[in-house]
């Protein structure tokens, strides 16, 4: 069971989830494509019929204060503006429409957050809320209002201290994935008792780093926490996983790139590819069986 026993109401849908998958498929910002636009209900609908059982969202916010799904900073090649979303009124972004994406009778607009969560409300789908800790005075009240704490993971890093004294003192105690680049991040938040940590994501720009160490993440389970990782490729070229990342396994193979994170036991891949992901999942976990290589 992954979280501590006070928090297991809480966690319950989570840990059946994690249960059921083995290894979770979590989209990036939900699987856009043709007249889909990332960040959107509709990207969310795709990557759930790809095989991701959780999807990222990005929060941003107006100057009046409106929650959005949008990573800001890429307005100009989203939207066609080279204005940051946080400047403008709400008013302003829902006159805004994705490039290409608008089709008659429907034009593609930046979605306002707390709606598209809503509608995934008592469902089986989980949300990894990025993008969003230093908004929390505000976000963490209206998130509480959507009464679908259960499905939806925050994420800071393990750093910003800040973030984490709000989560601590807020009441309601939201499942939390800090963001890990080394051990003794890992161990300043597993067993906080007011914070309610049920995995670890776990970064790295090189190999030659303690993750790459199953026996690290058999240590992390038995602290009760999941081990997530992030195969996404940045447009920065930052590896999140020691290069291990989606570019390498549609260049080369999945079993190069997937194969040794799977190989660590890991609990959890974020990918631009879900499809992908959940085809070699499961080429690599048989039904009833464990971890086996396929080639």
């Amino acid at each position: 069971m992954f979280g501590q026993p006070r928090f297991a109401a809480m966690n319950a849908l989570i840990n059946d989830v994690f249960e059921s998958e083995r290894v979770v498929v979590v989209a990036h910002r939900g699987s856009g494509g043709g007249s889909v636009a990332v960040n959107t209900a509709l990207a969310v609908r795709a990557a759930l019929l790809q095989g991701a059982a959780m999807v990222e969202l990005d929060v941003t916010a107006s100057a009046d204060g409106e929650f959005y799904c949008f990573h800001d900073g890429y307005e100009a090649e989203s939207l066609g503006i080279d204005t940051n979303l946080q400047t403008l009124s709400a008013a302003e972004i829902d006159k805004l429409s994705y490039l290409w994406m608008d089709r008659p009778g429907r034009t593609a607009r930046v979605e306002h957050l707390l709606p598209l969560l809503k509608g995934f409300a008592d469902t089986r789908a989980l949300f990894n809320i990025d993008r969003s800790w230093w908004r929390w005075p505000n976000l963490l009240k209206a998130l509480d209002g959507l009464y679908m704490a259960h499905q939806l993971l925050l994420k800071c890093p393990a750093w910003e201290d800040a973030a984490l004294q709000r989560l601590r003192q807020f009441d309601v105690k939201f499942p939390f994935v800090p963001i890990c680049a080394t051990p003794d991040d890992v161990y300043k938040v597993v067993n906080d008792p007011k914070l309610n940590t049920v995995g670890v994501e776990l970064i790295t720009n090189t190999r030659q780093h303690p993750w790459f160490s199953a026996s690290v993440v058999q240590e992390f389970h038995a602290l009760g926490v999941f081990v997530f990782v992030n195969t996404v490729t940045l447009t920065t070229g930052i590896p999140l996983f020691g290069g291990l990342d989606d570019e390498l396994a549609v260049a080369s193979s999945p079993e190069e790139a997937y194969g040794p994170v799977l190989g660590l036991g890991v609990d959890a891949i974020q990918t631009d590819w879900p499809a992908i992901v959940r085809d070699y999942r499961d080429a690599w976990l048989p039904t009833g069986g464990r971890r086996v290589a396929t080639g």
